[in-house]
């Protein structure tokens, strides 16, 4: 068993954010079900939102995220992340960190969809986030500890107090660990895995999630996910990701005959907010007709976007000769998470979330394009502020016989992944109806979640855990999507398609698992609260 002050799971920008921010008197653990580099964060090709330009103010940045987030956002969640934002550069300016900037030295400023003005902040013009963690995971300060390929697979409740006081886990040769902390804190990320197509790294798979409500912790918005618009479609797959800056600096939407798909649909054009791009493209691909980004009118891509020209050159297109790159939508962001306020705290005593894992009401229903490097930046900095003022807590020694569970084996055979992941994107994916979802819900509810949840993951692979972990999920997700009678932001139901701001705005759907506590152990009905 080992023990430490704060023990966070995940290695992305918010969990090295927080680590990097904590007092050096604070012994830290980070866990990484991969290794330290491994995660949407490292991958990230956009950069961060901040209004830094003369003509820019945080009061710009507030309502293009607002409006992004189709108004279901907390205001002052976003009102407190768009006033710290500029702030959050210069910080990690003057920490050593490098970003892109003109001859004069002054900031590169970029455009991006739903912004109304030139403010995302890149380094490494299209590897924004892998600089950024280069520079994170190359200045660990002494007192935090890396383990690597370690997979949690259960948090340990001190459920008289409804408390979280630490987490069991494996490592590949089925070793099983015991950590004890007094601030334990998800940061694993979303759950992109979850759909055939997605821009996510293969380790995103829900899981912070699925321990947070196995353990009694209340789950919101699961229903919002964005499809991102353009992810490089190679022989009918995602392969990876092509940003949106490059719609910013001139990309444009066309179908094989060279018409504009855009042209009509929304005033913003190629840089309408994503959910609508997602859409029209999806539209076109079930019409049968394929749709790609034309960068003939982007200057020097090359040299701008180095990342997406490699991968375009790694599956054999020469953007010296041509300029039409094949694109499909696909899974990118979760806006909902485990439900926390702006420190991180959770609604169990001990349990922390930060990053794309969380919900603060910052997004909303649809995340403004590079807001979530930014939302790593800040939750990790605010939550290491009140940790770093908590008064100390004596460890306490927990016998491990007292904090097992009496758990039960379950030996139905599991889907694959394959066949979760596309009867997700089939059913809850870009666009959604009650016929799809409630075939979803029942092909879910045909494997037993609350038995899943009881299942002794002890004598289980990890490959297996992790497939109930992404069932435990898509049920959220499913359950969710099919309670909500409207569209609105990453959410769009066909028989549904507008806006129901009378019955809808600002309103979550909660998800909380009763604990044996209550004397049930049960998934309870969805809540709806404002």
């Amino acid at each position: 068993m080992k023990q430490a002050n704060v023990i966070i799971i995940g290695s992305g920008i918010a969990a090295l954010q927080l680590a990097r921010s904590l007092r050096y008197d604070l012994n830290v653990i980070v866990l990484t079900k991969s290794n330290l580099i491994n995660s949407n964060s490292y991958f990230a090709q956009g950069g961060i939102a901040a209004a830094i330009a003369s003509d820019d103010h945080p009061d710009k940045h507030y309502d293009d995220t607002l409006e992004a987030g189709r108004f279901h956002n907390d205001p002052e969640a976003v009102k407190k992340l768009t006033q710290e934002a500029p702030s959050l550069i210069y910080s990690l300016m003057n920490d050593g960190c490098q970003f892109d900037k003109n001859r004069d030295g002054e900031l590169l400023l970029g455009m991006e969809g739903a912004h109304g003005k030139h403010r995302i902040v890149h380094s490494g013009g299209d590897a924004t986030g892998k600089k950024i963690i280069q520079y994170m995971s190359g200045n660990i300060h002494p007192n935090i500890t890396i383990i690597e390929n370690f997979f949690v697979f259960d948090l340990l409740m001190n459920e008289d107090r409804n408390s979280c006081i630490g987490l069991k886990g494996k490592f590949p040769d089925g070793r099983i660990e015991y950590f004890i902390g007094e601030h334990i804190v998800l940061a694993t990320g979303g759950c992109g895995q979850l759909y055939t197509y997605t821009s996510n790294t293969e380790t995103v798979t829900g899981d912070g999630i699925a321990l947070a409500y196995k353990a009694g912790a209340e789950v919101a918005d699961m229903e919002f996910i964005q499809f991102h618009p353009t992810l490089l479609r190679i022989n009918g797959n995602a392969v990876g990701l092509v940003s949106e800056a490059v719609r910013g600096e001139g990309g444009r939407l066309v179908t094989d005959d060279g018409r504009a798909i855009m042209e009509g649909v929304h005033s913003y054009g190629d840089l309408a907010p994503r959910h609508i791009v997602s859409q029209t493209i999806y539209n076109h691909l079930q019409m049968g007709e394929e749709v790609f980004l034309d960068i003939a009118n982007v200057p020097n891509f090359e040299k701008r976007f180095p990342t997406i020209t490699a991968l375009c050159q790694q599956y054999g297109i020469n953007l010296k000769k041509e300029t039409l790159i094949p694109v499909v939508p696909g899974s990118h962001f979760l806006m909902g998470g485990i439900k926390t306020d702006l420190i991180g705290r959770s609604s169990i005593t001990g349990l922390y979330a930060i990053g794309e894992a969380a919900c603060t009401g910052i997004h909303g229903a649809n995340r403004l394009a590079s807001n979530s490097l930014l939302e790593g930046l800040f939750t990790g900095k605010q939550l290491a502020k009140w940790i770093n003022s908590s008064p100390p807590v004596k460890y306490l020694v927990w016998n491990i016989n007292d904090v097992q569970k009496d758990q039960k084996m379950f030996p139905k055979l599991l889907p694959s992944k394959p066949d979760i992941q596309k009867s997700m994107m089939d059913h809850v994916g870009i666009i959604r109806s009650r016929e799809g979802l409630t075939k979803q819900k029942q092909w879910l509810e045909s494997f037993n979640i609350n038995s899943l949840l009881e299942a002794n993951f002890e004598s289980m692979p990890i490959k297996e855990i992790e497939k109930i972990f992404m069932l435990i999920t898509a049920e959220l997700i499913t359950a969710s999507a099919l309670k909500r009678t409207e569209s609105r932001g990453g959410h769009f139901r066909q028989d549904y398609p507008y806006e129901n701001n009378e019955d809808w705005l600002r309103k979550q759907i909660i998800h909380c698992r009763k604990t044996k506590k209550d004397g049930k152990n049960e998934q309870t009905k969805a809540a709806v609260a404002t």
